[in-house]
């Protein structure tokens, strides 16, 4: 090697190659020293720490995959450091005996082999791990690790017409996802910061594997290929520095990576200037497995009904019919957007509209697996937790003697009911009753008498 005649060798290494040491003295005597291999990697350059000191750097995570019983598995972890790192193979958390490679590789794959796989990379100044891979022998089964919906429903605006249909609409879906297992966050009226602090909220709870779904009704509008949802304390006109932007939302969603996501989108989509271009999913490469599903096509309104003393969104009102079906999610809107088609009060006004990226097969209805997800499970379990804690039940004693218990209950995330029950009346008392009233009172139960659009 030209140079190399110190003990330290400094070398911009291009390929992989071997190095040996020979060491000698004046009288011809000489030892070689073990031989060495330098890795080069053909990746891009890693992001370093500045304070780096040769601590493992994983620069190439195994991936989830697929394969058919009998076939060839091969999982692939590369990393670097000074000293060089070591690889140890874990499946299910149990080490995978002589598996001390960069690559895992499995000649016949069989049932055995179903599992989660990480890889644990270490040197004497650090131990670092892989992310998990989900190995699947045979039949294809998507699961989820967790699943998380936020529905927002903004139906009291301050300076645009009331709905009436996004109370109930919110309401029903989110049992419907709760018997899917979803985690259900339901708002209703929403100022533009409590969308925003909401939706960062909901980011929190979604990492790798998750399951999340985006829903929201109330008003809404299109402008410059770009679509808007509307607070409830939006000015008039609409202006995008007043509303939310739902692409935006989507990528925040994306970056999460998240085995699936899901935007359902009960508005109008009306232009607002002159010029729009249509409107688009910008999916982040690779990630994919993104749908979004339109209550209306571009340019259209989507209507509200009132029957009887019942109010619904019709989007949504055939949504509630077919999302418990354990089909693709396409599947299901596209049973959607027929129903929507057949439906004659909107016939020639509104046209469902389905986009998506979606690369797997993958349903609300597919199972948990959580093996290999389990600390961002326990974080999402306390999270999730301290969001959702209710007063404790309590006990009022009057001087009178009478005891009223007061007991809570979340009807949305933000909406809570307060129930009192007379639980003692003194021998003395003619008449005893309870009356509750909320400051400032609740706007909740009433809007347009007449239905609408949005």
């Amino acid at each position: 090697v030209p140079g190399g005649n110190l003990p330290d060798l400094v070398i911009a290494a291009k390929k992989t190659q071997v190095y040996i040491c020979r060491v000698n003295d004046q009288y011809s005597n000489c030892v070689f020293s073990e031989w060495v291999k330098v890795k080069v990697w053909d990746i891009l350059r890693p992001a370093v720490p500045v304070t780096w000191t040769g601590e493992p750097q994983i620069v190439v995570h195994p991936g989830s995959l697929t394969v058919k019983h009998g076939e060839e598995l091969k999982l692939q972890c590369t990393a670097f450091g000074i000293p060089a790192p070591h690889y140890q193979w874990y499946k299910n958390g149990i080490p995978v005996q002589g598996e001390t490679k960069e690559l895992l590789m499995i000649k016949n794959a069989d049932k055995d082999h179903n599992g989660t796989y990480l890889c644990s990379v270490s040197n004497v100044l650090e131990e670092t791990w892989t992310e998990p891979a989900d190995v699947n022998i045979g039949v294809i089964c998507f699961t989820a690790t967790d699943k998380v919906a936020i529905l927002i429903g903004n139906l009291n605006y301050s300076n645009h017409p009331n709905l009436i249909a996004p109370m109930i609409d919110v309401h029903e879906l989110a049992n419907l996802l709760q018997q899917l297992g979803f985690r259900v966050v339901s708002l209703l009226d929403l100022t533009k910061q409590e969308m925003l602090s909401a939706i960062d909220a909901f980011l929190q709870l979604l990492n790798r594997g998750v399951y999340a779904l985006f829903y929201y009704a109330g008003h809404g509008y299109e402008c410059s290929g770009r679509n808007y949802l509307v607070p409830i304390d939006a000015p008039q006109p609409y202006r995008r520095e007043n509303c939310l932007g739902v692409q935006r939302v989507m990528q925040s969603m994306q970056e999460k990576h998240t085995a699936l996501n899901v935007v359902l989108l009960d508005t109008c989509r009306k232009w607002y200037n002159q010029g729009c271009v249509p409107s688009e999913i910008r999916s982040l490469a690779p990630l994919g497995n993104t749908v979004y599903g339109y209550a209306t096509s571009e340019d259209a309104e989507a209507y509200e009904v009132q029957d009887g003393e019942r109010s619904s969104g019709i989007f949504t009102k055939y949504l509630n019919k077919h999302i418990l079906l354990p089909e693709k999610v396409t599947h299901v809107l596209d049973q959607v957007l027929e129903d929507l088609g057949r439906d004659p009060l909107i016939t020639g006004r509104q046209v469902m509209e389905i986009k998506h990226t979606l690369k797997d097969p993958r349903a609300l209805t597919d199972d948990f697996c959580n093996t290999g997800h389990t600390v961002e499970l326990q974080l999402r379990n306390l999270y999730w937790r301290q969001a959702n804690e209710l007063p404790e039940r309590r006990l009022l004693s009057f001087a009178c003697g009478v005891e009223v218990e007061l007991s809570f209950f979340a009807l949305f995330s933000n909406v809570m009911i307060m129930y009192a029950t007379v639980k003692r009346t003194p021998p003395t008392a003619m008449d005893c009753s309870v009356n509750l009233r909320s400051i400032p009172v609740s706007a909740l139960c009433w809007g347009r008498p007449e239905g609408g659009y949005r």
